[in-house]
């Protein structure tokens, strides 16, 4: 479920990361649900904004979510998380299972605008409706909450963080790009590990960084 929270434009010290399980099994969503909570934690420690723009989560984890950093240090938060990560464990969930190195990965979605696009304005579908929530008579009475869909990939998203109309469909835009520009990431991996898949066991035995246990102790 996407949360409705404000969603600010690009700025200097900006980064948008993506983290995926590349449909990899439960163990992995369990280490990106970790991933996750310690990007957040290490991002306050730096005096880094930070905003989880989309979660896809199940009953173990996450499978993937797009966090948005801002603040001086969100490059430096960003850059230490880019790349694959691996997790050493025995699987909590499979006793004796063989398998004990899971692995996800951090892609750092780009920040030029030009890249962030939506394509053809014809392919957005965009809905009106009443925001939700706490805000008064004034959000039950006005339809200013606003759910884009990009027809062609399927991708909608709903924005209710703002009182006008005309600002909810400026972040709903904003919101799809992004989501559009990790699903052309997610596509372009995906193709890469086809091609190159002795380049893919390479990468998955070179980590960024490494954790351990149930603790996940970094190594």
């Amino acid at each position: 479920m996407t949360p409705n929270i404000p969603f600010r434009q690009p700025e200097n010290g900006a980064a948008t990361l993506q983290i995926s399980t590349a449909q990899g099994p439960a163990e992995c969503r369990i280490f990106a649900r970790f991933v996750l909570a310690q990007i957040l934690r290490e991002a306050e420690q730096a005096g880094a904004a930070a905003q989880v723009l989309e979660e896809t989560a199940d009953k173990h984890g996450i499978l993937s979510a797009l966090v948005r950093l801002s603040g001086c240090l969100a490059d430096d938060t960003a850059q230490r998380w880019q790349g694959t990560l691996q997790w050493v464990c025995d699987s909590p969930l499979r006793p004796r299972h063989p398998r004990k190195n899971w692995y996800i990965g951090v892609f750092r979605l780009p920040e030029n605008r030009a890249e962030h696009d939506t394509g053809n304005p014809a392919d957005i579908v965009f809905q009106t409706c009443r925001a939700g929530g706490k805000g008064g008579q004034h959000v039950n009475k006005t339809e200013s909450a606003v759910r884009a869909t990009h027809t062609p990939s399927g991708i909608s998203v709903r924005v209710e963080s703002e009182r006008s109309q005309h600002a909810n469909k400026k972040r709903a835009l904003e919101l799809l790009a992004l989501k559009l520009a990790a699903r052309r990431q997610a596509d372009a991996a995906g193709q890469a590990a086809d091609a190159h898949k002795s380049l893919y066991r390479v990468e998955r035995g070179n980590p960024k960084r490494v954790f351990r246990g149930t603790a996940f102790a970094e190594r």
